[in-house]
């Protein structure tokens, strides 16, 4: 394996100090350090990062590779500087079975982008009928930790309930698309003056927040984890706020995009901007950067969800949900939250890597850049902008919302445990 010298980089964006990485692991931390052999690498001007981790990840494969694969998902995951996803389950098959799970944990591997860690569906066929093969995917090769029906909402209470209290077992967590569909049949877009103005049927908030709340409760009664999908609205963190206070246990995520994009933008009917959970006001999205400020909101998640080009370049009604996210998602929270002062960098990898790993169950990622640990880092340069160019993507789709916008920052090298997937900006 290469051993790497990273000159002049800086840790959590503090003073420039060398980092060598040797044999898998960060080996030795300080000023002026030499190795021979070593590849050297100009960390000048970079803030270094621990590998960032995607709670919410859809690679698509099996079932839909015309729109991405596992190891081009993965592939556009090092290209964000990302060492760990977590994929979906919303696959063809469902990953509600030991058997596919363990193929979509095998392809990662294989891969070798970075460590790709299967989301089990809580109920066979995401259906919401009856639950899935929870014990014997915990107990599979994949290891699973977190289930989720993303892209339908467990709204059956009792069932639920029964999926919150198996996952204890195992030291699980539910994540939850918290979506009332009989709130929501037919929406298109955030329900407001501006749904009825534009003529689409509105998804209003109380839909997703009417979820979170029982949900909540009901992890309190069973003294189960509990973690919210893609919290969108300023009453969502509100009732996440109070839950926590409370002393549930519930963690939360944002997406990129509602930390950036607004409503207004269905006014352009262009389907690039269509997503579940819609994009919300600007009340929302203030109201989300402020609670992934103060931790009401735990960590920042992609929903990286690529589609082919034609389920897209359509009509807004009978286009699919859903927008490109890996490669972008640091610059916007940079954007968004550190160029503000809502954050630094230090809590850019609380947010970003330490949390998902933790809430994820994984031993060997999130953790810090500290010598003997495992040399999962990522190189980000925060001084350059740059424009989006869709046709620049690792992804095989190019469904991305940010097309031809200037965004912040740039990542340079991604490390997974100290071997580069990215160097100078281009996959290895």
């Amino acid at each position: 394996m290469t051993t790497y010298l990273i000159q002049n980089a800086a840790i959590l964006g503090g003073a420039p100090t060398d980092l060598l990485l040797r044999d898998g692991v960060v080996a030795e931390i300080g000023d002026g350090l030499s190795a021979d052999g070593a590849e050297v690498v100009d960390g000048s001007g970079l803030v270094a990062l621990p590998g960032l981790v995607d709670l919410h990840t859809h690679l698509r494969e099996p079932g839909r590779e015309d729109a991405e694969t596992v190891l081009t998902g993965t592939q556009a995951a090092a290209m964000g500087g990302f060492t760990a996803v977590h994929a979906m389950a919303n696959t063809e098959p469902v990953a509600d079975t030991a058997g596919v799970v363990e193929q979509v944990w095998r392809l990662g591997r294989e891969g070798g982008y970075c460590d790709v860690h299967p989301v089990g569906a809580v109920t066979v066929g995401l259906g919401g009928q009856q639950l899935a093969e929870l014990g014997a995917m915990a107990d599979s090769a994949a290891r699973v930790r977190v289930f989720s029906d993303d892209g339908h909402c467990v709204d059956d209470a009792v069932l639920m309930r029964r999926a919150l209290e198996y996952v204890k077992a195992f030291d699980g967590v539910v994540a939850q698309h918290a979506q009332e569909p009989r709130l929501t049949e037919g929406a298109q877009m955030n329900e407001g003056e501006l749904s009825g103005r534009l003529g689409l049927t509105g998804w209003p908030a109380v839909a997703e927040e009417a979820i979170i709340a029982r949900d909540c409760l009901l992890a309190a009664h069973v003294g189960s984890r509990l973690h919210v999908c893609h919290v969108s609205t300023a009453g969502s963190v509100e009732i996440v706020r109070d839950a926590k206070r409370k002393g549930v246990d519930v963690t939360a995520e944002a997406c990129p995009h509602h930390l950036l994009l607004t409503d207004e933008l269905a006014t352009t009917y262009d389907p690039i901007y269509k997503v579940n959970p819609p994009l919300r006001s600007r009340e929302d999205v203030e109201a989300l950067r402020a609670g992934l400020a103060d931790g009401t909101i735990d960590v920042v998640a992609t929903d990286h969800a690529p589609h082919p080009h034609e389920d897209k370049d359509c009509e807004w009604a009978a286009a699919a949900f859903g927008m490109l996210g890996l490669e972008t998602a640091l610059s916007i929270v940079q954007e968004t939250m550190v160029d503000p002062g809502l954050l630094d960098w230090a809590g850019v990898a609380e947010r970003m890597s330490a949390t998902p790993a933790r809430i994820g169950r994984l031993a060997g990622q999130g953790r810090p850049i500290a010598v003997g640990e495992p040399a999962n880092v990522v190189l980000y340069d925060p001084s350059v902008r740059r424009t989006v160019e869709p046709g620049e993507s690792a992804s095989l789709s190019r469904n991305t919302p940010y097309a031809g916008m200037e965004l912040p920052g740039r990542v340079v090298a991604t490390f997974l445990r100290g071997r580069a997937t990215v160097l100078d900006g281009k996959l290895t």
